[in-house]
């Protein structure tokens, strides 16, 4: 279903693109603009009432293709190191961990697709080390310490979640 908040996370698609050129402002206003549609789409949805689990499993598919893309290119070009990307990755490896998990289980099927708080506070951070990245900003470890914390905190939250559900 194609609507306004859909075509929001559409747009982050083209926007990885941009990491192409080399531009530090245009990769800046990409990522920007990323951040924006992200904030904004899901608004959208449940204020337009079209909600739905295409909406909910396209938004963070696109952020993370955005993410994933943009840092492969910095790695290429040497401005990211390995060790760097991957901890900026580490929620997502505990997300995928989980779908495992739910796949093994057999409750796959019954599964329902909705954002978690950590994963917003890690995509909002991944936003905000991109900005600085494009524009040679060295983070401290501390910072790339706080994907693994928020990486724990999501595989918290996904099994309170999951007991939750299923404990029933």
């Amino acid at each position: 279903m194609l609507t306004l908040s859909n075509s929001l996370s559409f747009i982050r698609i083209p926007l990885a693109f941009v990491f192409l050129c080399e531009s530090s402002y245009l990769r800046f206003f990409a990522v920007l603009l990323a951040m924006i549609t992200d904030s904004i789409d899901g608004y959208l949805a449940r204020r337009s009432r079209s909600v739905s689990q295409f909406g909910a499993i396209l938004d963070p598919a696109t952020d993370k293709f955005f993410v994933y893309f943009s840092l492969f290119i910095l790695f290429l070009e040497g401005k990211l190191l390995a060790w760097q990307a991957a901890v900026m990755l580490s929620r997502d490896v505990v997300v995928a961990f989980y779908g495992l998990f739910m796949v093994v289980t057999g409750r796959w099927k019954g599964m329902i697709f909705r954002s978690i708080r950590s994963g917003k506070a890690t995509t909002a951070l991944q936003f905000i080390v991109l900005m600085g990245l494009v524009f040679h900003v060295s983070f401290s470890e501390l910072v790339y310490g706080a994907f693994v914390v928020m990486g724990a905190f999501a595989s918290v939250e996904l099994f309170q979640t999951h007991e939750r559900l299923y404990s029933r």
